[in-house]
């Protein structure tokens, strides 16, 4: 079965990108990483693709007049190069409606909370912050609303009594690594989406 073509949006270091290409450094895994998107200039993610023989695309946001034409541009580059799925890695940008209805039930995200709680920004400050036992990180498909989507994975984290927003962010996102090439995978090989509910057909 042919692997499918995934390109990865990033802004920063690409810790969760890292994950996703040793994961498709696999030849039996079902998709493999033809492009890499990147929307700040000197990123380390550049320079994990670019030593993985990978190709990239510096589109950088501040370049342009408005969202629009920035993700006409980002649309541009994933379909030039084939991309059938896109995964959002540590990508700080929120697209409008229009762009996730492109790329429809073909793109994920992964965020370090139990979704459906603790959505946006300093999530495990909120964790911290609200006493919860748990915490841990989620992939998803996108949607429209922010940090919404079918679920594909997640992962817990005990929060322990001794944590602080650095210590528990480390281990979640060990986990975050863990389960991203996992739900890439469930996608490339195939689901069925029943309501909010993701069911795999496929062998990934």
């Amino acid at each position: 079965m042919a692997r499918r073509r995934v390109g990865v949006l990033i802004s920063g270091g690409g810790s969760n990108l890292q994950a996703l290409i040793d994961a498709a450094a696999d030849p039996a895994y079902p998709a493999e990483i033809v492009l890499v998107v990147c929307n700040r200039p000197g990123a380390f993610g550049l320079e994990r693709a670019t030593r993985a023989g990978i190709a990239t695309a510096l589109i950088d946001h501040t370049e342009y007049p408005d969202r629009e034409s920035f993700e006409a541009e980002v649309d541009a580059a994933l379909r030039a190069a084939e991309c059938e799925i896109v995964c959002l890695a540590g990508f700080m940008r929120v697209f409008t409606s229009g762009f996730v209805e492109g790329w429809r039930d073909r793109m994920l995200n992964i965020h370090p909370s139990l979704l459906p709680s603790f959505k946006g920004l300093h999530v495990q400050r909120q964790a911290l912050e609200a006493g919860v036992k748990i915490a841990g990180c989620t992939v998803h498909l996108v949607t429209p609303d922010l940090d919404d989507g079918p679920i594909l994975e997640q992962a817990a984290v005990e929060v322990r009594d001794d944590d602080d927003v650095a210590s528990l962010s480390a281990r979640i996102l060990e986990q975050e690594h863990r389960i991203y090439p996992k739900a890439l995978a469930a996608l490339a090989g195939g689901i069925r989406i029943d309501g909010r509910r993701v069911r795999r057909v496929g062998p990934g």
